[in-house]
């Protein structure tokens, strides 16, 4: 078995074992350098970077132990393997709960020590790789696949993600249109043990019922008229894979009857065919519509929902996140100006306070086309409301003042409410104008503004 280069530091100071390891696991294709001693190794860390330390508990001067104490302070250490004497196997263990990574006992068994050796190489380049993608996910605005955003009903969305995509259930996708639907199936796909194989995302309702089938399970030749050659159909493209039914409450019931066949047994008859195939496809459905009610209307097969809703995730409206708005119309922005080169620099206050008023009911989407319509159109070096859609600039939300009956006290959250309602009616919704009359900054006002409910839940604490 070839190995790509490593970089392995051995200390031990029995130059035949020390020669012996060195010649081993440079034949083993490693990149080895060998100390004598643990202050030989210290000298060099902060300049060179090794993936594995091997080293002798017992040594001259410090010791293996003392060599594990220094290495785990660094900011990015190495893995470390000791090796001990029979005798001394009880401060072996002591050392595995003080941070060293595994040890071996002398004599060595050089299989063991390949063994090891590879384990440990594996596992911290794995640990590297999850510190990456971490790092990457806090500094970039998409956080994964595409999604952007950090407020905590996204925080809990990745969460929910992460948690589901290891498995291998059907997973039912709910969000209003245009929320991003697609992009959480992507990201469930990206994140699983699928994630090389192919991901097809099919809109139910754009296929023709008469046709559905035959899209799905493929079919015979001339299984009909027009079909000259046999066809193998959207789950067979899948096979391995992950299938997105985007629009799911349009499948006709019979196609729902064979959808269900499919998540029990795993098997699909191409139309026209008297003969089954195997088939392996994890199935992710997506839907803005309330399949309760869609099985109450008979119009959805209730055993395919409740087959469906086992993992079922809610991508949250962009109302409901909107410390994600601001960076969502930044990042639409900055790809703007990438494909089409323009003085825009950004995007005005008062157009910022627009977007804030505006409830989107089309959601991300909407918000996308809207700043793509106002850049189109923007002829100064920032986005004014002008440039936006009449119906965004010119929206003037409802202000409903909560009646306080004369026989009871109103919350101080109450209070604070009317107060910023009142301020609001001032400023004539200018938020901007508003947070600056209050004493606070315009997303701390987004938040007080926020329903009641949201302030009676904190989300990190109930992802927790």
């Amino acid at each position: 078995m070839t190995f790509s280069p490593h970089q392995l530091a051995i200390v031990e100071d029995d130059p035949a074992l020390l020669e012996l390891l060195q010649e081993e696991l440079t034949g083993q294709g490693y990149q080895v350098t060998a100390f004598a001693q643990a202050e030989d190794l210290l000298a060099v860390l902060a300049e060179h970077s090794f993936a594995l330390v091997i080293s002798d508990i017992r040594l001259p001067g410090i010791s293996g132990l003392e060599l594990l104490s220094r290495i785990k302070q660094l900011s990015n250490p190495p893995a470390l393997l000791l090796i001990t004497a029979f005798g001394t196997v009880r401060q072996a263990v002591a050392a595995l709960k003080q941070g060293a990574d595994d040890f071996l006992t002398k004599p060595l068994d050089l299989d063991h020590l390949t063994l090891s050796v590879q384990r440990l190489l594996a596992h911290q380049a794995l640990q590297r790789e999850v510190k990456q993608l971490r790092q990457q996910q806090q500094e970039s605005p998409a956080g994964i696949t595409g999604m952007i955003g950090k407020s905590r009903a996204m925080r809990r969305l990745y969460q929910h993600i992460a948690q589901v995509a290891p498995a291998q259930g059907a997973v039912l996708i709910l969000g209003e249109s245009g929320s991003g639907k697609e992009l959480v199936a992507q990201a469930i796909h990206r994140q699983s043990a699928r994630s090389e194989q192919p991901f097809i995302a099919v809109n139910c309702a754009g296929i023709p019922a008469e046709l559905m089938e035959s899209e799905f399970f493929g079919h015979a030749a001339g299984a009909f008229t027009g079909a000259r050659n046999a066809r193998q159909g959207l789950f067979k493209e899948a096979d391995g894979g992950t299938l997105l039914l985007d629009e799911i409450a349009e499948m006709p019931l019979l196609l729902q009857a064979k959808l269900l066949r499919v998540l029990q047994e795993g098997k699909i008859r191409p139309v026209g065919s008297d003969q089954e195939y195997s088939i392996d496809v994890r199935i992710l459905a997506a839907t803005h519509q309330d399949l309760e009610q869609k099985v109450e209307a008979g119009s959805f097969r209730a055993d395919l929902f409740y087959r469906l809703e086992t993992f079922s995730l809610q991508v949250p409206p962009l109302r409901e996140r909107a410390d994600d708005l601001e960076l969502l119309a930044d990042v639409f922005l900055q790809k703007l100006k990438q494909q089409q080169p323009k003085n825009v620099q950004g995007i005005s206050p008062e157009t910022l306070d627009c977007l804030y008023r505006y409830p989107f009911p089309g959601n991300v989407r909407e918000l996308q086309n809207a700043i793509e319509r106002a850049f189109t159109f923007a002829d100064s070096t920032e986005i004014q409301p002008a440039d936006l859609p009449g119906r965004i600039c010119n929206y003037q939300p409802e202000t409903n003042q909560p009646h306080q009956s004369n026989t009871s006290w109103p919350s101080l959250q109450q209070l604070q409410r009317n107060y910023v309602q009142q301020v609001l009616q001032h400023t004539a919704g200018n938020k901007q104008k508003a947070a600056q009359l209050l004493g606070i900054t315009r997303r701390t006002l987004y938040r007080w503004l926020e329903p009641a409910s949201s302030d009676n839940e904190d989300p990190d604490h109930a992802a927790k």
